[in-house]
């Protein structure tokens, strides 16, 4: 039986000879979800490349072309001219297909010697890198902002509360400061969680290691990890640093969301201790009355949905 070109274009397809169902097709692709990452899986197969030139699995002609290609690639997801072709089933499959296009058979070196396994392992802990970095930007000027206010508004006295019940009269600051304590160590939790997500398993193969010896030390600092892993099979298998993440956030959603409801009930007539501005809020189309909170009560219900990305 002929080979199908649509096996023989997969990364995993060298001794399939029947076609893939069109439903398993569907099933099997994942595209969708990782097509976001493109910029790490490019990076990755840059420093990747470079390594495999330096034990003489490429030419330098070859690594030069390959490299300059996924430039080329990366400029593509970057204007959002890429295409993605049935068939990519994956982002290391679309990007690997898109090379060969533009350089030619060349780019059937670049996958020498390594596995998905230890490159999505890799694309993923770059990406969550990346956002880790953002994350501890954003919290970290929700901390200055509450502790900003804390200091400018250290006179303001307010019922303090139990039971939804007043109970003994507390400064504002001693609410904000709250606040400001439980989204620290959320900080310091973002960070702990960055250093084990820093570290390199490309170079672990499928389960086993790479065959050609590449030199992993120079992978981490091309792509700028501190260490690497110290276990292949641990390297490519786990994911615990997700799940961890996935912790993290949901930790910190319960503090945003706390936060969004006491502000909810301190905006409200009932209450009346803050007024939220305009620019935050909505109104009904009914009761022209109504100043609505939506902005709150979003990050309320967004927060439920962090949960649910835990369960799952």
């Amino acid at each position: 039986m002929a080979s199908s070109s649509s096996e023989t274009s997969k990364l995993w397809g060298g001794r399939f000879t029947g076609a893939t169902d069109p439903i398993m097709e569907q099933f099997n692709a994942s595209i969708s979800y990782d097509r976001r990452l493109w910029k790490a899986d490019i990076l990755g197969s840059q420093a990747y490349v470079k390594a495999i030139h330096l034990v003489g699995l490429v030419s330098t002609e070859e690594k030069d072309a390959i490299h300059s290609g996924l430039g080329q690639v990366a400029a593509e997801w970057e204007s959002g001219e890429f295409v993605i072709k049935k068939g990519d089933e994956d982002i290391h499959t679309a990007n690997e297909r898109r090379l060969k296009e533009l350089i030619g058979a060349a780019a059937g070196k670049l996958h020498t010697g390594r596995s998905r396994n230890d490159q999505v392992a890799t694309d993923t802990r770059m990406w969550l890198r990346e956002e880790l970095k953002t994350l501890h930007t954003f919290l970290r000027a929700l901390i200055e902002v509450l502790v900003l206010r804390a200091e400018h508004e250290v006179d303001i006295l307010m019922p303090g509360y139990t039971h939804l019940q007043r109970a003994q009269p507390i400064r504002w600051s001693h609410w904000l400061m709250s606040y400001a304590w439980a989204l620290q160590r959320d900080l310091e939790r973002l960070d702990e969680l960055s250093t084990r997500v820093n570290v390199l398993p490309l170079g672990s193969g499928a389960l086993a290691g790479n065959p050609f010896n590449v030199d992993r030390e120079f992978l981490a600092q091309e792509l700028g990890f501190a260490k690497v892993s110290d276990n292949s099979l641990d390297g490519t298998s786990s994911r615990d640093y997700i799940a961890e993440f996935l912790f993290w956030a949901s930790m910190n959603a319960v503090h945003l969301s706390k936060l969004a409801e006491d502000l909810i009930l301190y905006c409200s007539k009932e209450f009346g201790y803050v007024t939220l501005s305009d620019a935050y809020s909505t109104g009904s189309s009914l009761m022209p009355q109504k100043k609505n909170a939506d902005s709150l009560e979003l990050i309320r219900g967004k927060a439920g949905r962090v949960f649910g990305q835990e369960d799952n």
